[in-house]
């Protein structure tokens, strides 16, 4: 149901304005003339069977109803903001499990909500940007990265190190094919994942500077990466209208390096602020484990960085 949630909704505002629009031009006359003559034949007529007469059947009120508000938040959903709730923690430590995010519709051009055309370009993803786009493989989920490589970029990821050789232009002299990204600093985190402490680093991406999570016990899995013809595995070049994704959990985060690109086309928006986000706890179960709140973390909501 909510991967059709956006169809679902245009065509309910379609219905419900449909309805009311046709009960304007056409009904809603013929209950006003019926109203005169009953008037004309009865000057009498009570305030209560005036009403009657020129009550909107249930369908029609109900469209009248319900129209303007479904109408308000299909705009605001498809044009400007929609929200998303973070189901994983591969975004760790700049998104946790718990928070709730706006995502910016308009950022990389404004697409119609029933078969995502883009109808007017606004942009195109930067490096460093979160993105909540259409998974690849089955484009009924939706996904949250970041943007690590650009069309035309040679993306290098060695010993859990990220290095990125810049697209240019021809006339353009390129940056070396090691030009390392990241790595600022280095410490522990308050983060732990199968038992052992994550490493906490600092990583630039373009204009931005954000936080990453390693875990030192797993290995990088390179064998698992994806590949496309005769490039290496751990080296992946983004071709045209296609952009790398990585979570900024590297050791917990299924992405590009193990399935390959993201079309152009299966971007959503630009992730740009929690508005609330709340604590979960797992509560026992004698089936599947469940995860309840226990509490709002205040201190999260803010832009994402």
């Amino acid at each position: 149901m909510a991967a059709y949630f956006s169809q679902i909704l245009v065509i309910v505002t379609l219905v419900s304005g449909l309805i009311w629009l046709f009960d304007v031009l056409f009904q809603a006359p013929k209950r006003k003339a019926a109203l005169a003559v009953a008037q004309s034949s009865n000057a009498s007529l009570s305030d209560e069977a005036a009403e009657a007469i020129t009550k909107e059947p249930y369908i029609v009120e109900t469209a009248h109803s319900i129209f303007p508000v479904i109408a308000f938040v299909l705009v605001l959903r498809s044009f400007l903001y929609e929200p998303f709730q973070i189901p994983s923690g591969s975004m760790m430590p700049t998104l946790l499990v718990g928070d709730f995010i706006l995502v910016e519709k308009f950022s990389y051009g404004i697409k119609e909500p029933m078969w995502r055309n883009k109808i007017i370009e606004t942009g195109k993803p930067e490096r460093g940007d979160v993105v909540v786009f259409k998974y690849p493989q089955d484009p009924k989920i939706d996904y949250i990265k970041r943007v690590v490589g650009l069309p035309g970029d040679r993306v290098f990821y060695q010993n859990k190190e990220l290095y990125i050789q810049r697209a240019c232009a021809p006339e353009q002299v390129c940056e070396s094919v090691q030009a390392k990204v990241g790595r600022i600093a280095e410490g522990d985190s308050e983060f732990m994942q199968d038992g052992v402490r994550l490493k906490q680093f600092k990583e630039t991406l373009g204009k931005v500077e954000h936080e990453i999570l390693i875990n030192p016990a797993r290995p990088d899995m390179r064998g698992m990466f994806y590949r496309k013809g005769s490039v290496a595995s751990g080296e992946f070049v983004v071709p045209e209208g296609q952009y790398f994704v990585m979570g900024d959990n590297r050791d917990n985060s299924t992405d590009s390096r193990f399935w390959g690109f993201v079309p152009e086309e299966n971007l959503v928006g630009k992730a740009v602020a929690i508005w609330i986000s709340f604590e979960f706890d797992r509560k026992p179960s004698d089936t599947l484990p469940t995860w309840v709140p226990t509490g709002v973390r205040f201190e999260r909501v803010g832009g994402i960085q």
